[in-house]
């Protein structure tokens, strides 16, 4: 980061005091955590990269091509075949 920011939240008292009663439990800066909040937040919002995808692309062609290939499922053919796996499981754990 080249230079810093400063970001001014209205938050309950009690909120408040609890995080930094939290914070000072753990013996970190309440201005690590929020960072740390921060970042995950950041991170859980962005976009897959183009590896992602394209493995994702490789996933699709090759489910295309089987059902091409007459290797599909009806949706029925799941449903029965999950639930035997489902009866066989519950039975056991019975």
């Amino acid at each position: 980061m080249t230079k810093n920011a400063r970001l001014i939240l209205d938050i309950d008292a009690d909120l408040h005091d609890a995080f930094l009663a939290a914070a000072e439990a753990e013996n970190r800066p309440a201005s690590d955590i929020v960072r740390d909040f921060m970042s995950d937040y950041v991170g859980s919002h962005e976009k897959p990269d183009a590896e992602y995808w394209a493995f994702v692309e490789r996933k699709v062609e090759a489910a295309r091509k089987s059902l091409r290939a007459g290797k599909g499922l009806s949706n029925a053919e799941v449903e029965a075949k999950f639930a035997a796996r489902r009866a066989a499981i519950a039975n056991k754990n019975a």
